[in-house]
Parts: C-alpha cells; structure tokens; sequence
C-alpha cells in the first residue's frame, strides 16, 4: 500500500521517513514531541484552529475539550480501534508515527488534567507497534500510559463501546443520555478521541492555529489522512488537503480517474454507494459532501471496478451490516436484517414492489433509531443504492420506486 501526500503541500503526518518505516521516539522529538505545553494556551489554540473530529462525524474538536476540561476529574482514550473495512488511515499512524499518537495522548492529558490516559487498540501490528514505542520512553513517561486491547469489530469503536470496555465490560454500545463525556470511563468525563485528530492537535499546540489552517477550507481546515482503495489500483494512504476535488485527490495521489466506475463506496461503507460523476467534482470538506448527499466519514475510498455489479455489492455489504450489529436494539437487529433481505432479493431478481418502497422509506426512517450510529451506515446503503441498482424485473414488481 502506497503512502504519500498531495502535492505543493508541507505535510504534518506522512513525515520524513515515515512513509515506509516507522519513526523513532529520537526523530519525533526532534519534530518537538513530548515536550511541555501551555493548557490555556492550547485550548484556545485548538478553538481558533478549527479542528474536526477524524474518526468520521467531524465534530468540532475543540467544543469535546472543553466539555471535558470543566470536570474535576477525567480520562483521555486514544481511539485506534480502526472499525472500518475500508479505513487503514489510523492503523498506519499508529504503526508508523505511534510516537506522535502517544505525543498527542499526553498533550491532552495534560491540557485536561486527566486522572488516566489510555490507548485503546485491536490490531495486533498496532499493538506490537504502540507497545514497542512506550518501550523507547522514559520509565515515568511510559508509565502514563496504559494500552487497553480488544477483539476488532465495527462497533466496537463507537465511543461508548470504548467506555463500556474499559469498564469491564463488552466491547457494546450503551444507549444515551449519559454521554461519555459526561459518564465515562470509572464514571468520570472521558475525552475518546480518534487518535489522527490528537496528533493534530498536538501538532496545532506546537505550530499554532493559523499555520494549521495555512491548508484546506474555512469550514474544513487542515490536512487529512485518506485511504484510497478498490479497482483502479495504487491503493494508498495519502495525507491531502481539504479543498480540492475528489477526482482531483485521485489524479494527483493514486494517479487514476474513476469517471467510469459503476460506483464508489464513501465514507468507508458508512455514508453509502455513490455514482461518481455525482461526487467526483465536490470539493473534499464536510459540508461540500453533505450537500452532495454523501460523507467524508473516515476519509476512505471505494473503487468499484467494472466487473461488479452495485447490486450484488450493496446485497453483500448489508449482510455485512446484519451480521455486525450488536444485537442489542430491536430496531438494527431488524432492520440491518429486513434492508439485507430487501437488497438480497433485488440482487438475485425476486424482489417486489414492497421491497423497492421499503429500502427508499428505510433509508430516512432507521436513521437515528439505534443506541449508536451503526443503524445510519445500513440506512445510508439503502437509500444511497437505489438509483444506481440495474434491478431484474419480476412479474410481481409493480413499479420501480423513485
């Protein structure tokens, strides 16, 4: 897998020689790792900067912190638990720079005054590598930290999930009210952050808010980690700005184009299948993409090649989806299972008029009705495939839904 970034940009991750190794705890102090920080100083700095969240909903960084710093006690977990199929973005931090995710950990922790300060992992290779990184540490730095390691499945990423485990608990989400940063790890305030926006916000502690935003758009300042990936080849993580378009990041990272793709999957799975002459030409920020219907997520990806059909990918993915649910809520145990069984029938030419009806209805109404937002990705495949399924005509279909 290539790693690289956009051109004409200074990049803040894919640094030095990390690209092809991973970074010692010597070179990232000399980048300015683990090295003191002014908590008043960073909050504000985090506030000006504009950093959004990069574990997929984008929420403004800076409004968790602050939440957090106004408890009398709190916990910081550095979330690694890369739940995406699609995503490989933190996995390469995390085993490539794990000493600037451990740099950004404690930068938190401190600017926080945090009570406990905790990776949580699943990847075996991210494991060796975060361990290995502790290890090259000052015994009182490393101390700091504690590694919490859990079996890899899509949900167990969701933050109250990283909570309940930590609790001793399954790796599950919890239904809400209490969030986490309200009751969270040993009951207290808890900051779970993705570990890509903590080394970013380390790197804003050091550099400042406006040498941040000196990439990317006002509402999307920055650079990101993207993964790219599927049929054209040159599959990659690729550090980019926001701003430019998507076909744009593909010419000038995976040098592709994927205009004749029958689709892409956005977002990692979550936010869908798109048609690409619909996304190709959006600027690549949040807002741009929701109003094109679709989601930067984990910033991943997904080149169908020629050779698939988006019925038979939308029929696989939604058994995905309904084997992955956590079985907790009634409403994602049945409706992962009826929106598999729907897209199943369409595949294979059994489907009716009911079904078609049912995946346009489904695709609005699941949204936001499970403890956690695992149900929206199945709901998002339901009404982001409609238009581009080539579905078999049976003699009981009445009409095609539109």
């Amino acid at each position: 897998m290539r790693t690289a970034t956009y051109p004409g940009i200074e990049p803040r991750l894919v640094i030095g020689a990390s690209a092809t190794r991973r970074l010692s705890a010597a070179e990232e102090r000399e980048r300015g790792a683990y090295t003191t920080v002014e908590p008043a100083k960073v909050l504000a700095e985090l506030e000006r900067s504009g950093l959004r969240g990069r574990g997929g909903a984008g929420f403004p960084a800076a409004v968790k912190w602050r939440t957090v710093a106004a408890a009398d006690r709190c916990v910081v977990v550095a979330n690694g638990e890369e739940g995406e199929p699609a995503s490989f973005k933190d996995r390469w931090l995390l085993t490539h720079r794990p000493h600037a995710v451990l740099d950004g950990l404690l930068v938190a922790a401190d600017v926080l005054g945090a009570h406990r300060a905790i990776v949580y992992l699943s990847h075996p290779e991210t494991v060796e590598a975060v361990r290995g990184a502790l290890a090259e540490l000052p015994s009182g730095v490393a101390a700091r930290v504690e590694v919490f390691v859990v079996d890899h499945r899509y949900v167990a990423g969701e933050e109250s999930a990283v909570v309940r485990a930590i609790n001793g608990g399954p790796p599950l989400p919890t239904a809400k009210p209490p969030r986490v940063f309200e009751s969270g790890v040993e009951g207290l305030s808890t900051l779970v952050s993705n570990v890509e926006t903590l080394v970013h916000a380390a790197w804003i502690a050091r550099h400042g808010a406006d040498a941040f935003r000196r990439y990317g758009t006002e509402s999307s300042p920055g650079t990101a980690l993207i993964t790219l990936t599927g049929a054209d080849g040159n599959h990659g993580v690729y550090e980019v700005p926001f701003g430019p378009t998507l076909r744009e990041l593909f010419r000038a990272c995976a040098e592709t184009d994927p205009a004749d793709a029958p689709g892409l999957l956005m977002g990692g799975w979550f936010a869908g299948i798109a048609r690409p002459e619909d996304v190709l030409d959006v600027p690549w920020c949040f807002d741009a993409l929701a109003g094109a219907k679709t989601a930067v997520g984990c910033g991943s990806v997904t080149v169908l090649g020629s050779d698939e059909r988006v019925g038979t990918v939308a029929a696989r993915l939604a058994r995905w989806y309904a084997q992955e649910s956590a079985q907790q809520c009634g409403v994602c145990r049945k409706g992962t299972d009826a929106i598999a069984a729907a897209l199943a029938r369409i595949d294979n030419g059994t489907a009716d008029g009911s079904d078609l009806g049912n995946l346009v209805r489904w695709g609005t109404s699941l949204r936001g009705k499970g403890a956690c937002a695992f149900l929206d990705g199945a709901a998002n495949l339901a009404r982001t495939s409609l238009p581009l399924l080539e579905i078999p005509v049976s003699p009981s279909i009445s009409g095609r839904a539109t």
